[in-house]
């Protein structure tokens, strides 16, 4: 873990590569001690239905969601998310100068007992290696 998903507001596309800010998280994520480089998964959602602030069409948004797993401190948590926002604002600061766009982001922890889990990714970096 972590899985990052970020959702995003369709009217970005023109003036933000969504591609590279998943590429931005994903780097940054993998540079934090405290998240295994096999377990990093970013995600992107357009999303193509909202409404914003006074509904005026030019407003959008990034929202980010970090599920992680169990067992890190309060301390690490809070460290993952300014991490994983800074990297995003950094990468946004050029569309968030020329438009109305809203950056958040959450990190939510998830119960090992009720989340199974399985794969191949860590085989498959060792063989590279």
């Amino acid at each position: 873990m972590p899985h990052i998903q970020i959702d995003y507001s369709g009217n970005l596309e023109p003036d933000v590569d969504i591609g590279a800010l998943c590429e931005a998280v994903r780097s940054s994520a993998s540079q934090i001690d405290a998240l295994p480089i096999p377990g990093i998964r970013v995600r992107a959602i357009k999303v193509d239905h909202y409404a914003i602030a006074d509904g005026d069409p030019k407003h959008g948004f990034v929202d980010i969601s970090v599920r992680l797993r169990e067992g890190r401190t309060a301390r690490v948590k809070q460290q993952v998310i300014e991490r994983i926002f800074e990297s995003a604002r950094a990468f946004l600061s050029s569309a968030m100068n020329i438009r109305s766009i809203a950056l958040s982001a959450e990190l939510r922890e998830i119960d090992a007992n009720l989340a199974p889990k399985c794969g191949t990714i860590r085989d498959h970096l060792e063989e590279q290696q």
